[in-house]
């Protein structure tokens, strides 16, 4: 039964392979909107790669034992995992994968948490960059002083100036990507927080040369009154904290500290997001409303303006050439979603998935190196 049923779940990957294959060819002539895909499911995106879903299924299948269920069918779990494995051997077959770019909180650490030395993803990102693969945090957090940023990563940042003065990396590809697409940090083993932060006018897209200071602070304007509305709509113990370029909600100051429900934070990220699309200054300048866990904010631009970014910052790498992995793709406010315009994606659930999808693109990639992989 279990070999009936991989078989027929294969062939079904094969038909979506086929399908996806017919609108990458559409978008290549331009004619995306008439493809076969487009027609099934009006919504569908970019795609920057085919996806190799038959063998990732079955790279999947041995692990889970997906056909081998009795009563369970394939989970969105299960389908999320295929697509991410999918998407890596894409990458690695296809390539050459020039950069990862990575979501902080439930991506690389614990909500709330920092990058500590213990943590295990660290090794895996020394090993990319020792393959000379570019890598970039692409945070909500927005800082502008280095030192912030190397609290919460200092584990990495510290790992990688060890590793330069001892010869083991040389000229290492890091970057940090803060406040969405708004500061830039690129990583300097001989400076104190191991972060140096990159003037705008070096990084900047021509697109966001457009932005005015005015139309921009019109935009937190907005923002900042819908989501005043918000707490008191809801009666939420909040306090507005406002920023350089982004404002948000924090539970009030003192003990114990409010935690949201999900359904208020949903709520006001639906009413802000909303109002501020309705404004002139949000029809003219990109932002980017997100549900942090127990905060929400409201950003200046959004990930794939920051991934955009980093791309160009690191020489013009194309979106077929990079992958953002990230926890947010689903929920309102799913900031990681928007990465999706400017590269390929996977979708994890917790650190320990990010380490698990690091050692399968190690893993596919040493299968390629061997001679061992697909064509």
């Amino acid at each position: 039964m279990a070999r009936t049923s991989h078989q027929r779940y294969v062939e079904i990957m094969r038909d979506v392979e086929a399908l996806i294959n017919d609108h990458i060819a559409h978008q290549n002539r331009n004619t995306a909107s008439r493809s076969k895909l487009k027609l099934l499911v009006p919504t569908v995106g970019t795609f920057f790669t085919p996806l190799l879903l038959a063998e990732a299924f079955a790279y999947q299948d041995q692990r889970r034992r997906i056909s081998s269920r009795r009563f369970v069918p394939p989970s969105f779990n299960d389908i999320r995992l295929t697509l991410n494995s999918a998407q890596i051997m894409s990458l690695v077959r296809l390539g050459p994968l020039h950069l990862v770019t990575f979501d902080g909180d439930v991506t690389l650490y614990d909500d709330g948490d920092s990058l500590t030395a213990g943590n295990p993803v660290i090794p895996r990102i020394l090993g990319l960059l020792g393959r000379g693969i570019n890598v970039a945090i692409v945070t909500a957090a927005g800082y502008t002083e280095s030192e912030k940023y190397h609290a919460r990563l200092y584990g990495l940042l510290d790992a990688m100036r060890v590793a330069v003065i001892e010869g083991r990396l040389e000229k290492p590809g890091l970057v940090v990507m803060g406040g969405e697409s708004n500061y830039l940090f690129v990583f300097n083993s001989e400076v104190e927080y191991c972060l140096e932060s990159v003037p705008r006018h070096l990084w900047l897209l021509d697109a966001m040369r457009l932005w005015s200071e005015e139309e921009i602070a019109a935009l937190l304007d907005v923002a900042e009154a819908a989501l005043k509305e918000c707490v008191s709509t809801l009666g939420l113990s909040a306090e507005v904290l406002r920023k350089e370029r982004a404002v948000g909600i924090i539970p009030s100051t003192g003990a114990p500290v409010q935690k949201f429900t999900r359904e208020q934070l949903e709520e006001t990220v639906l009413v802000t997001q909303q109002v501020v699309d309705m404004s002139p200054a949000g029809k003219r300048i990109p932002f980017c409303a997100f549900n942090g866990g127990n905060d929400i904010f409201v950003d200046i631009g959004d990930k794939s303006w920051g991934v955009l970014a980093c791309q160009r910052y690191l020489g013009g790498i194309q979106g077929s050439q990079t992958l953002h992995i990230g926890d947010q793709f689903l929920s309102a406010g799913a900031n990681d979603f928007k990465a999706r315009l400017a590269c390929t994606t996977a979708w994890i659930a917790s650190p320990a998935e990010t380490v698990d999808l690091l050692d399968e693109l190690a893993f596919h990639g040493k299968e390629r190196a061997d001679g061992s992989g697909g064509a």
